[in-house]
């Protein structure tokens, strides 16, 4: 079971295969192998996710992420625990990967707990208005996940040292780019045109 995996200069944590969002461009549904076989099959539990970072060299690494097949944030309580372990144990910075959608899921503003653990948010935007959204990502929150992943950008920027929005190449067109860095910057966020892959 991969709880943990490197990419690039980082170590990635995976938690869960659930997810609030089924996207078309997901490593979930291309499967392409890129990451490795990274399906749970469980989740792992707090004291695992430690004993997986602790077997790790993290002088190798530039950052921890919060990232894995699934949306982490459905494990807030956790993902909150382990990364004041990771505070405790080194000073890399730890990085949150989110569809954004976690205040629609627990219908409340949670991104207040973050602060001092989290030192960057990316979020997925994927498109520049809520029905486009909808038909790429496909939410379990339906039109209404658009407005609420914007919102969710703006409250973490009062929280969170650095705030990313993203999309995906090919999958939004240049157009469209041009309005999604309208809309980060409006709620004060960066926006990051991401690779495909698969």
């Amino acid at each position: 079971m991969t709880i943990t995996y490197e990419d690039g200069n980082g170590l990635y944590i995976n938690t869960t295969n659930r997810c609030t969002n089924s996207c078309d461009f997901c490593v979930r549904v291309t499967e392409d192998g890129h990451y490795g076989d990274l399906w749970l099959e469980r989740e792992p539990t707090v004291e695992e996710i430690k004993a997986d970072i602790d077997r790790r060299d993290l002088d190798k690494y530039t950052e921890i992420v919060f990232c894995g097949y699934g949306e982490p944030t459905m494990r807030l309580d956790d993902i909150l625990e382990v990364a004041k372990y990771i505070k405790e144990i080194c000073k890399l910075p730890v990085r949150l990967n989110t569809n954004g959608l976690a205040n629609l899921y627990f219908d409340d503003d949670i991104t207040d707990k973050l602060e001092g653990l989290i030192d960057a948010v990316s979020i997925s935007m994927n498109a520049a208005n809520p029905e486009d959204y909808d038909r790429i990502c496909h939410s379990a929150f339906g039109l209404e996940a658009f407005e609420g992943m914007l919102d969710f950008a703006g409250r973490c920027t009062k929280h969170v040292p650095k705030v990313m929005l993203s999309v995906v190449e090919g999958f939004v067109s240049e157009e469209d780019i041009n309005i999604c860095r309208t809309l980060a910057s409006f709620v004060g966020a960066e926006l990051r045109v991401r690779e495909f892959i698969g």
